[in-house]
């Protein structure tokens, strides 16, 4: 029941948005970015292979741009991490960020700790990120995420829709992003030691981030 209300908030949310912006009569300002596709291959000491999206996942995440990238450091023996950045230059027809904890039980991953937790980049103010451990048979990995709202970073996926719909009537945007990276857990490694190793890349990628997703 708590799940069916919460999607009825998130449909009201969006049609809200779209009463908004065809109300004030222009068209919705579509801010200028790169492609993700030229988002950098070396990244620090950390060294990137794309991962190509299957077209019923880009079906799924509608009109969009992605990108989803395994990078690794050359010198180090430690597990890769999978970085994926998703941004919806519009939510006014209904493509919105999907939450990755609705999405990872429909490929075989299931949950089996979460929290949120607080974290520090560079040039970015703390905030909050959501840290899951997921399983697939004896597999584990180390989920960590969060939504980009243009100068905010949030881990409320309920927070990121009020955003939108507050940036439509202040600014006639409704774009956002969602940043997620993944790592393996190795056999008896603790989740604070996969822990350093995304935050880790996420560090030396989030500076980077304005060029792609408009602040």
């Amino acid at each position: 029941m708590r799940s069916h209300w919460r999607f009825a908030v998130v449909v009201a949310l969006l049609l809200v948005v779209a009463l908004l912006l065809h109300a004030r009569g222009r068209h919705e300002i579509i801010a200028a970015h790169q492609p993700l596709a030229t988002f950098p291959y070396k990244v620090g000491t950390w060294r990137g292979t794309d991962v190509p999206i299957a077209q019923d996942a880009l079906d799924v995440l509608g009109a969009g741009d992605f990108l989803l990238r395994v990078y690794e450091k050359a010198e180090a023996r430690q597990p890769y991490v999978d970085l994926f950045i998703a941004y919806f230059p519009s939510q006014r027809t209904g493509d919105t960020i999907h939450s990755p904890k609705h999405c990872l039980p429909g490929a075989g991953w299931l949950p089996i700790e979460s929290q949120r937790i607080t974290i520090s980049l560079p040039g970015e103010s703390p905030h909050f990120a959501n840290r899951y451990v997921i399983a697939k048979g004896n597999d584990r990995q180390l989920v960590l995420y969060w939504y980009l709202a243009h100068n905010r970073a949030v881990a409320s996926e309920y927070w990121a829709k009020f955003y939108l719909v507050a940036d439509a009537m202040r600014l006639n945007r409704s774009d956002g992003a969602l940043f997620r990276v993944t790592t393996p857990l190795q056999a008896g490694e603790a989740a604070d030691s996969a822990q350093e190793r995304l935050l880790s890349l996420a560090g030396e990628t989030t500076p980077l981030l304005s060029r792609y997703i408009p602040r």
